[in-house]
């Protein structure tokens, strides 16, 4: 069966919060297809916006999404990346969509500031989770309820996963890889993607 991957995009997304993530699922699905010609897709990776309007991420790259918040495939995999998130923050629109999005989701997972989402959409709530560490006390200060954690890579709750900042996304969507399609893919994706991969959650 194939799992289906959405990631959100925003105004003044970090780009690597987001296309580390959607790197990594890609290339699964290639070596996947690859090692088991036979079977289904791994995994669909797409991006989502509130329209399919160009998204201009942190120092002006631009992508043009591909699925509106009212037409896009179901998503088994929610990914929330990070960035300026103060604007999206107040958008109802955006938050009622992450709530709504990551109920019906198998795992909802943030990088960096993303995390700041998912507690204002109330899809963390009292969870052990990280940030970006220059972010830590914010988020903590933000939403006491939070158990944040400092110096990890990643923290998986189960349902909800979140990661530092960055370069930690993709940490982080390799093991996700492991999670739902075992070990030995996420070691081969980690592989061809020739990337030093943190298997545990700590630094």
């Amino acid at each position: 069966m194939t799992i289906n991957v959405g990631i959100f995009l925003f105004s003044e997304v970090e780009v690597l919060d987001f296309a580390g993530p959607y790197e990594v699922f890609a290339i699964a699905a290639r070596v996947a297809a690859r090692l088991h010609s036979e079977s289904p897709k791994a995994f669909s990776v797409f991006s989502i916006a509130e329209t399919v309007a160009p998204v201009t991420a942190r120092a002006g790259l631009k992508f043009v999404p591909d699925f509106t918040f009212a037409q896009h495939p179901t998503v088994d995999v929610l990914i929330i990346p990070g960035g300026v998130v103060n604007a999206e923050m107040e958008k109802l629109s955006v938050i009622d969509w992450i709530k709504h999005t990551a109920a019906s989701a198998k795992i909802t997972a943030s990088v960096c500031t993303g995390a700041f989402l998912l507690a204002k959409s109330t899809v963390i709530t009292s969870q052990k989770v990280t940030t970006h560490w220059e972010d830590i006390a914010g988020l903590q200060t933000a939403f006491p309820s939070l158990d944040v954690l400092n110096n990890v890579r990643w923290v998986d709750e189960g349902t909800v996963v979140t990661s530092a900042g960055i370069s930690a996304g993709i940490d982080m969507s390799l093991h996700l890889v492991s999670r739902t399609a075992g070990m030995p893919l996420a070691e081969a994706t980690a592989r061809q993607m020739e990337f030093e991969w943190t298997q545990k959650s700590r630094q």
